[in-house]
């Protein structure tokens, strides 16, 4: 006898919930079917399912999103860095209290030794015959910020060469939830033949069909859950094994809409307007907001970025706050809606030289124009880059591009060999936007406020 068996998953929703009542009525039809043909059916999820980015998640820290998720039906799900490092301990430590479903992550732990009751290392399920199936669910391990937060992500392989052994033992399936990345997946793949599927996350790539590393089938389902994923796998009694493993992602965006889900989620915005509907400032006037040139409010701000982490010198981008500030109440939902990026202060050291070449590379029209998307930036362009305590003069040529002609500190020029304190977005302090910034060997982060809580402390001293 030959038994199939089901397993629906979401990666990477990141709060976007234009998409999320067609996902629910998608989920929660296919796992009506499957129950009703009397086949075995999970629903999963691999993390960045919560992100702050929009205000019901705001408002609701995390836990709207966990409700949403028990209203589908879901059974499983690990936890993405969203979850992990944009929300205060307590935060976390109580996310996943209310949720039907289990939460499964291996390698993390509470530095604080109170571990969440929710949080397992693994879990064994089995299917309507007898299938056992092991689960192990893995989050990356960005411990610069955790360790903040007083939570500890082990190394992945580490992990997984303790759990897998323990499964082998006990289970006939291992399925892995890797909220890791498709490189990290890969090189899992490669490394632990026992495991029979990787459901990834994390680094948003979508897999149409699995990908088959050795006997290891690899999925993922991009992100926003435009795209939701489907495993199969075939299991022969007689034999003992797995025969057959299928994996798919299915396009839902043209689905009908759940209207009970859509019912909740207006809901949850009337609840979200009254949270964050408390008023923080009154303006006479308007606030221009500019991302190509100098502004009072950025500078303000990149003021008070400075003050608050007492470092020598800050710079911002205008790119970081999305629209002006209306005359009139100026609520948290305003302040939400202008700065809603994850994004945390940061202090890195850098020498004179190196901050000279950051300065020189931030008025260049490649940065200033370009469009980023990730590293916690939601906004629209990276834009102007705007100084405290640091005095730039520049000057145009002929093609119409900016230089930077001299740059001083307390009225002197850089001292190349001299370190300087320098606070900033940590979007810089990821991939190859500002090499200098990157590469510093020192980097202080400040959680869990993000920007915009120094945003409301900026309207609220500077704008009275």
């Amino acid at each position: 006898m030959q038994e199939k068996i089901y397993f629906y998953y979401t990666n990477d929703l990141h709060s976007y919930f234009e998409n999320w009542s067609r996902v629910a009525g998608y989920l929660k039809e296919e796992k009506e079917r499957k129950q009703a043909e009397n086949n075995s059916c999970w629903l999963i999820d691999i993390g960045d399912h919560v992100d702050r980015v929009d205000p019901i998640a705001e408002a609701f820290m995390g836990k709207a999103n966990v409700s949403l998720m028990n209203d589908v039906g879901y059974d499983l799900a690990t936890i993405g860095n969203n979850e992990g490092i944009t929300l205060a301990h307590d935060d976390l430590h109580n996310l996943y209290d209310e949720a039907d479903f289990q939460v499964v992550c291996a390698n993390m732990e509470s530095i604080t030794n109170n571990e969440p009751d929710w949080l397992q290392p693994t879990v064994e399920i089995k299917s309507i015959n007898g299938v056992k199936i092991g689960v192990i669910g893995l989050t990356a391990p960005f411990n610069a910020f955790y360790e903040l937060l007083d939570w500890h992500i082990s190394v992945p392989v580490q992990v997984l060469e303790k759990h897998v052994e323990k499964l082998k033992e006990s289970t006939d399936v291992i399925i892995l939830l890797s909220h890791l990345g498709i490189t990290e997946d890969q090189e899992i793949a490669r490394r632990f033949d026992d495991i029979d599927v990787i459901i990834g996350g994390h680094t948003h790539h979508l897999f149409r069909t699995g990908e088959l590393i050795n006997d290891t089938i690899i999925t993922a389902a991009g992100k926003h859950c435009a795209f939701v994923g489907e495993v199969i796998l075939t299991w022969d009694h007689s034999l003992q094994k797995l025969v057959n493993k299928e994996a798919y992602t299915k396009d839902i965006t043209h689905m009908a809409k759940d209207l009970h889900t859509e019912k909740t989620l207006n809901e949850l915005m009337e609840k979200t307007d009254e949270i964050l509907g408390e008023t923080v400032i009154h303006l006479d006037n308007t606030i221009e907001i500019k991302w190509f040139r100098h502004t009072k409010v950025m500078q303000k701000l990149t003021d008070t970025l400075r003050e608050w982490t007492n470092a020598d010198v800050a710079m911002l981008n205008a790119g970081v706050l999305l629209d002006q500030f209306p005359a009139g109440n100026i609520t948290y939902k305003d302040i939400h809606r202008i700065c809603p990026h994850p994004i945390n202060p940061c202090v890195v050291e850098l020498k004179g030289d190196e901050l000279l070449e950051v300065v020189r590379a931030s008025f260049t029209k490649e940065l200033t124009e370009l469009k980023l998307k990730g590293f916690g930036f939601r906004g629209e362009v990276i834009g102007r880059m705007i100084y405290s305590n640091l005095h730039v003069d520049t000057f145009f040529r002929e093609d119409g591009h900016e230089y930077v002609k001299q740059v001083t500190w307390n009225g002197e020029a850089l001292d190349q060999n001299k370190s300087y304190t320098v606070a900033t977005a940590d979007t810089f302090t990821f991939g190859r936007l500002l090499p200098e910034v990157a590469k510093s060997e020192t980097k202080k982060y400040y959680l869990p406020e993000f920007l915009r809580d120094l945003l409301a402390q900026t309207l609220r001293n500077d704008f009275v």
